[in-house]
């Protein structure tokens, strides 16, 4: 009997059970179904924001780099976490303080409508790309689990992340990307256990490592190792604290919760950037040929390691748990972005159009819209995940790092930068993102990692070190040309031509000013608790029965402490729920 399969069957019901549960706090108006209505706790908001930045991605692209390089892939995962701490300090409250539904409308008021409708287009074509990316991650990992057609896989997980985005909007996205936390720290720790476990510790994990843990392999020039660390914190910066991510902080209730999510996001990402890479560096000194258990995969073969991991060293049942942490890792950036181009479609492209057709649009109606868009955008994904899916020799991790260096970066630096320089001309966004994709083809044809090598006298470059530093030149060239272009257009801005001026001194006012939450946000606080105390509850409940499965005894006992650590949450949620109740009628009476 496959236990693998039940686990899996039962964590689809639980997402499809969240997706009911949550409808009903998105049916009253298009700001709940996009942001909740800016009403959510930190500890939601902090979750979906983890969650935002992880995706199956994270367990095979980057388990096979951290398989094959040892060290180096956690100063990816390092930016991350010092993209939400200066988030915590600066940019997280402020995205919150905004006062707006969708990141786009942020944009109107920062840099006008024309700009708005310019990044509305791009950022759902980046998004629907983006997407693609994470389920096709998804699909390379689960058709070797399943022994299954990678193209029904990849339309099951799509059409179940299109339920819970659609009925539910973003209720049912944050709700969910909690419960997808659960899952992916208890599986995740787990293994991490069970890895320095069966490797004798860490000492031996960081001795052991085959050519070294800190350089890996082909690495014969450590300042590119140092450069790609410092130029990912640049990178990571650009890419998460940004106007275009802001919907992250959009759901907060107030501005105190939306830095407390900023924070719990850098601690989450800051513990993870260890604890995910352990049992891919254990299986580089356990098991060094793990790549041939899926030899059918070819050149994307080391992104199943921590499949082998977990079938070779875990107890039954923990592939299902790892599968379904995969799909829920996917699921969660995919019902984000989802959720989010929904609203930017019908806030800045939808109700604009209308209105200049002078015809009036209710929420009634913008609903109905938004969940169409969820749709067709949902379809698109999974064709686009198709597509990657042909890129047979291109490995998870590079298709990652192209995507994200050459297209995200140009799109978003002008986004982040906004946020500090105030006086900027109305172009200055639009022609930034046109120099960028630019700079981008040059590096990617022009000024390559071997001719700038041959500049400065290397002439034998590993293909790891190409790689890296080719990673380095295209991000370099963007701090250094195309964020140093946009800053420049200061230099050109005249006030007296500036139609925008007055909105966007009121945006700047805006974002000083704290967002307090109203009267009516107990009963929200109590409603978020009480609901999400019980899913968790029935998650524990769930992997309590995990314990019946037949496995040696510390297999059961590690199933055991997993459901009590998860019991124990629902639990204080719903706790403090009650809690919440009590003090509303004392303070009516």
């Amino acid at each position: 009997m496959n236990y693998d399969y039940f686990v899996i069957a039962g964590y689809f019901l639980l997402v499809v059970g969240i997706g009911i549960v949550f409808k009903k706090l998105a049916k009253h108006s298009t700001s709940d179904y996009f942001r909740g209505g800016g009403r959510m706790l930190w500890w939601m908001v902090g979750s979906a924001a983890f969650m935002a930045q992880f995706s199956a991605w994270t367990f095979t692209g980057a388990a096979g780099k951290a398989f094959n390089d040892g060290f180096a892939i956690s100063l990816v995962f390092f930016g991350n976490t010092f993209a939400y701490l200066c988030g915590w300090a600066y940019f997280s409250h402020r995205f919150r303080q905004m006062r707006v539904d969708t990141p786009t409308e942020g944009i109107k008021r920062r840099f006008g409508k024309h700009n708005e409708l310019f990044y509305s287009w791009a950022i759902i074509v980046f998004s629907i790309i983006n997407a693609g990316v994470w389920l096709n991650a998804l699909g390379v990992f689960t058709s070797a689990f399943f022994e299954a057609d990678i193209s029904l896989t990849i339309m099951a997980t799509g059409l179940t992340v299109l339920f819970v985005s659609v009925i539910s909007g973003a209720w049912g996205v944050v709700a969910s990307d909690f419960m997808q936390t659960l899952i992916v720290a208890i599986v995740a720790v787990a293994c991490a256990i069970v890895a320095l476990v069966e490797v004798g510790g860490p000492v031996e994990l960081v001795t052991g490592f085959p050519s070294g843990f800190v350089m890996g392999p082909n690495m014969n020039y450590g300042l590119i190792l140092f450069c790609t660390f410092v130029f990912f914190l640049a990178k990571q910066l650009v890419t998460v604290m940004n106007l275009n991510d802001s919907y992250r902080f959009l759901t907060a209730k107030d501005t105190d919760n939306a830095r407390k999510a900023a924070l719990l996001a850098a601690v989450l990402m800051g513990v993870g950037s260890i604890v995910f890479f352990i049992p891919p560096w254990a299986t580089a000194i356990l098991y060094p040929d793990a790549t041939a258990a899926y030899s059918e995969l070819g050149g994307k073969a080391t992104d199943s390691v921590y499949l082998t991991f977990t079938q070779k060293f875990m107890p039954v049942g923990t592939v299902g748990l790892l599968v379904a942490g995969l799909f829920a890792a996917t699921m969660s950036s995919m019902d984000s972005a989802l959720n989010k181009t929904a609203g930017i479609f019908v806030r800045s492209v939808y109700q604009p159009f209308m209105t200049r057709l002078k015809r009036k649009t209710d929420d009634k109606s913008q609903l109905r819209v938004g969940r169409l868009v969820s749709f067709v955008n949902g379809i698109l994904v999974i064709f686009v995940a198709q597509y990657f899916m042909s890129l047979q020799d291109l490995s998870l991790f590079d298709l990652m790092m192209s995507v994200t260096t050459m297209i995200q970066m140009p799109l978003l630096i002008p986004l982040m930068l906004g946020m500090i320089i105030k006086k900027t001309p109305s172009w200055a966004p639009w022609v930034t993102v046109g120099l960028g994709l630019s700079v981008s083809w040059l590096v990617a044809n022009v000024f390559t990692a071997d001719v700038f090598a041959a500049w400065i006298g290397i002439e034998d470059l590993t293909r790891r070190e190409a790689s890296e530093l080719n990673v380095i030149l295209t991000i370099a060239a963007h701090v250094f040309i195309t964020a140093a272009f946009f800053c420049a257009t200061t230099f050109l801005y005249r006030e007296e031509r500036d139609q925008h001026r007055e909105e966007t001194e009121r945006f700047f006012v805006d974002l000083e000013t704290p967002v307090v939450s109203d009267e009516e946000q107990s009963e929200f606080d109590r409603e978020q608790r009480s609901k999400l105390g019980i899913m968790v509850i029935i998650m524990g409940s769930a992997m309590l029965l995990m314990t019946l499965i037949p496995n040696p005894l510390w297999g059961r006992l590690l199933f055991v402490l997993c459901a009590l650590t998860i019991l124990f949450i629902g639990a204080s949620l719903k706790k403090s729920a009650g809690q919440s109740t009590r003090s509303v009628v004392a303070d009516a009476h």
